[in-house]
């Protein structure tokens, strides 16, 4: 019987290490998939989310649109000077495609970002509030390019909570 019971808990012990490998294996793939520096990782189910505003970089030749979760359209909406924590921006971006025969008109063509800004006041309060991240193909570019991102807000858009984007009505 003891021989039993010792067999019994060698497969109850094999089934939870089994059950749990996934989850193990996850969450290493899940730090893989956040920025350097700021943690940030693509949200999920962010291809849902309310349009804020698009826009072109002409330097860049691309064609740029910004979501929102609840918490930035209900910021946007409501006019607020400041976004409150919780606040996810998204922003896309596609090289742009000449639509032929139709002369300065573009649509998107390849992707080449995705660009994530997240609010919350504590966790990044060295960098406005907001924790940066920005993917091309899903993974997280160097620590360099991140290094760079709170520099550019604080430069061109401190007016502005640090956001360049503004609610496009």
């Amino acid at each position: 019987m003891r021989q039993d019971v010792k067999w019994a808990a060698a497969a109850v012990a094999a089934a939870c290490i089994s059950a749990a490998l996934p989850f193990a294996v996850g969450r290493a793939d899940d730090a893989a998939l956040a920025s350097p520096i700021f943690g940030v990782k693509i949200p999920d189910g962010y291809r849902d989310w309310k349009l804020i505003a698009v826009g072109e970089e002409t330097g860049l030749d691309e064609l740029r649109s910004v979501l929102g979760n609840r918490a930035a359209v209900k910021a946007y909406q409501d006019g607020a000077a400041r976004f409150p924590d919780g606040t996810v921006l998204v922003k896309l971006a596609w090289k742009r495609k000449p639509v032929a025969g139709l002369d300065g008109a573009f649509i998107t063509g390849p992707a080449t970002t995705v660009q994530v800004m997240v609010k919350d006041s504590a966790k990044y309060a060295s960098t406005g509030g907001w924790g940066f991240g920005r993917f091309i193909d899903g993974k997280p570019v160097d620590a360099a390019q991140h290094e760079t991102c709170f520099a550019c807000h604080e430069a061109h858009a401190s007016d502005h909570d640090f956001v360049f984007t503004h609610y496009a009505h």
